[in-house]
């Protein structure tokens, strides 16, 4: 198959974890990269091999050997950068979130219906193996009619650069709208919408909180404002619910694994609790007793590695991003399903602020841009 040319924009962290994946997929072949730090660009394009760089985004959109952009930059970045890559015609891959907000991300998946353009955005999870499994346990309808998921994600004291990990623009409304909902929780959340096949959102309730005690002279430099925990829950459509609570830091020792529910059984996926790690699991009941059981996982992954048609296609978002532009799979729906994790969050902070719970409409039509003009 063809090799797909790629066009970075943003060499920071998480720019280079994604210049690490491509490296290794044959599909895939990184030719230029931007960002306005010009010495770390000049080191990252020798170590990576990129023979052309650019400070100035737009010029390496005018090329016309570029098959797709590669947004690498934080969240109120997102929409203005890949609207503007859709516009040149180029399919485009998004760091999660989608943006940071609703709006912003809705105008995102409308330039590209457009433009006839792929947009894809980075969520990890629905890559995993854990969530293949789940997969097939709920497409084989071993838990019967799904009714409940639960959405948990814990960090004891994780905040970005306060607690001495990653950079204080994480912790910044101006820069990433949100904080530990939008930074973790899209994960699993996304990957809970993705397992009840993304549901329409018809109401929300939520509340964020910063409260723990931090370093003063960090808390300055950082202008934290961001929430380090919140908690919501969601009512869908067609009768699902969820129920959600995201941490950054927490004075808890642990929580228990993402689970979802059905009427014939249900799933709990990995947790490291009090220094032991909790397998995914599956519960039911078999001749009127109560089971739950674990499955070997290692092996089912190597069986549908040699059975399955085109497997590698789904060993990680950048595996799905190049199979998919090199036409061997369609293209999962993760433009949709972040912008759906998105209402959601939204939906937390816009409760907080109301006092109350708010509708999907409201949500909609009160979210304002954050988008950064560039």
């Amino acid at each position: 198959m063809r090799k797909i040319r790629i066009g970075i924009i943003g060499v920071g962290i998480i720019g280079k974890v994604h210049l690490d994946n491509y490296a290794k997929l044959e599909g895939a072949e990184v030719v230029a990269a931007c960002d306005l730090n010009e010495s770390e660009l000049q080191q990252v394009a020798e170590k990576y091999n990129i023979p052309y760089t650019y400070t100035n985004f737009r010029e390496m959109l005018n090329r016309d050997d570029l098959d797709a952009i590669d947004v690498c930059l934080h969240n109120n970045l997102h929409a203005e950068i890949t609207i503007e890559a859709l516009k040149a015609g180029k399919h485009v891959y998004c760091e999660k979130p989608i943006a940071g907000s609703y709006i912003d991300g809705r105008r995102m998946v409308d330039m590209a219906i457009e433009c006839g353009k792929n947009l894809h955005v980075q969520l990890s999870f629905l890559y995993s193996l854990e969530t293949k499994a789940a997969k097939r346990l709920i497409d084989e309808e071993k838990l019967g009619k799904l009714y409940h998921a639960r959405s948990t994600g814990y960090r004891r004291r994780g905040r970005p650069f306060v607690d001495g990990y990653g950079t204080k623009d994480f912790n910044q409304k101006k820069i990433a709208s949100g904080g530990a909902l939008f930074d973790m929780g899209v994960y699993r959340i996304s990957q809970l919408l993705y397992l009840m096949n993304t549901p329409q959102v018809k109401t929300i309730t939520g509340k964020t909180y910063q409260e723990m005690d931090m370093d003063e002279k960090r808390r300055q430099i950082s202008g934290f404002d961001v929430e380090e925990l919140g908690v919501g829950f969601v009512r869908f459509e067609d009768g699902l619910t969820l129920d959600i609570i995201e941490s950054w830091a927490i004075h808890l020792n642990g929580f228990e694994g993402s689970s979802i529910v059905g009427n014939q059984g249900g799933i709990r996926f990995p947790s490291h609790s009090n220094g032991v790690n909790v397998p995914f699991s599956f519960h039911t009941s078999v001749c009127d007793m109560d089971m739950d059981s674990t499955f070997d996982l290692g092996a089912a992954d190597y069986r549908w590695h040699q059975l399955d048609e085109n497997p590698d296609a789904y060993d990680s978002s950048q595996h799905h991003w190049i199979a998919a532009l090199q036409g061997r799979v369609e293209l999962l729906p993760t433009a949709e399903i972040a912008l759906q994790t998105i209402l959601i969050s939204e939906g937390i902070y816009l409760s907080d602020r109301l006092g109350r719970e708010v509708t999907a409409e409201e949500v909609v039509s009160m979210s304002e841009t954050h988008a950064i003009k560039v």
